[in-house]
């Protein structure tokens, strides 16, 4: 008999007020232990960047969903997620069987579907998923800073940081900040 296939599902950058929310679905093999694999706010930046290509090569399947400002702006940051996810789980290939997502909430899927509080820290694929999400939002941010250099995306990733509020206010706001986002639209 086939083992199932259960995904796990974790986001990165609901929080910040600039760049895209990052959904990361993986399916990794039944009883695959990754050493040192754990919550990606848990580990060092260092360790995450480790960890990203093992769990990749070792993955039976992962898909990365970017959900841009624009969208989050459009139906706000928690509809935006549960798009991505959606969107990240139905391109998986082979298809998942089971789907467990981090969290308390999830989006209407064709599969099987179980919310985790906490699962990041408690799933491997979940946890899988959680740090290849933040390696990826982390590397887009850092574009970003290349892009609009006066924000310090590159240190903050675009959360609402003393510095990143300071310079918010003096340059205003550019394309990838969330107008939605109070500290943000204040400045509109």
């Amino acid at each position: 008999m086939l083992s199932e296939l259960i995904a796990g599902v974790d986001e990165a950058g609901r929080g910040p007020l600039a760049g895209p929310v990052v959904v990361a679905a993986v399916i990794l093999p039944a009883g695959l232990a990754i050493p040192s694999l754990d919550d990606s706010k848990r580990l060092s930046a260092v360790k995450r960047e480790r960890l990203e290509p093992v769990i990749k090569t070792q993955a039976v399947a992962y898909c990365i969903e970017t959900v841009e400002a624009e969208e989050i702006d459009k139906v706000n940051v928690l509809q935006a997620t549960l798009n991505g996810m959606q969107r990240a789980v139905e391109k998986l290939r082979p298809a998942p069987t089971l789907v467990l997502i981090d969290g308390n909430q999830a989006p209407v899927l064709q599969y099987a579907t179980e919310t985790v509080v906490g699962g990041d820290r408690l799933i491997a694929s979940i946890s899988a998923a959680s740090v290849i999400a933040k390696v990826y939002r982390d590397r887009l941010m850092v574009g970003l800073h290349q892009k609009y250099p006066g924000y310090g995306f590159d240190r903050h990733k675009g959360y609402p940081t003393a510095h990143h509020l300071e310079q918010l206010k003096a340059l205003g706001p550019c394309p990838a900040h969330r107008k939605s986002f109070a500290p943000v639209r204040s400045l509109i």
